[in-house]
């Protein structure tokens, strides 16, 4: 585990809000030499806390105007049964996350879809026709204050 100082999480929270930072710009927003931020980034890379770039997508330019985060509760609770879902799941574009978590239910996801028609068809036609699916309770997103989701 590498040694997470102020000037290595300052480095990772500009690079939250903007990864495309150029290596100058970054280095005088942390109080760094050019040439000692290079090398804290590049060694935040190697030690695998930064893991990868992303691109932020606007989801109205990508026609997305529904955002659900879906619970959903299995009828068959063993390892072949979780990863029959998974793989399931993996296949749909409209599920953008999937989450094993502890609780009532086996799994969080969140799906994202053009409209509430559109969010009908994948529930009813996709998601409520897998057989190991129990139970589903949509929560419709109605607004994200706060999104850091890099």
């Amino acid at each position: 585990m590498m040694k997470m100082d102020d000037l290595n999480r300052r480095i990772l929270q500009e690079f939250t809000r903007n990864a495309r930072l150029p290596n100058t710009e970054l280095a005088e927003r942390v109080g760094l030499s050019p040439s000692a931020c290079l090398r804290r980034v590049q060694e935040l890379e190697r030690k695998g806390v930064i893991t990868g770039y992303r691109a932020t997508l606007s989801p109205e330019a990508m026609g997305i105007g529904f955002t659900a985060y879906v619970t959903v509760g299995l009828n068959d609770h063993t390892k072949q049964g979780q990863e029959s879902f998974e793989r399931a799941v993996a296949i749909y574009d409209e599920v953008r996350e999937c989450h094993n978590i502890t609780g009532t239910v086996e799994y969080l996801l969140r799906v994202e879809a053009a409209d509430l028609i559109a969010y009908k068809r994948f529930h009813t036609d996709k998601l409520g026709t897998l057989p190991q699916v129990r139970q589903l309770v949509t929560h419709v997103v109605m607004g994200s204050p706060k999104d850091d989701r890099a």
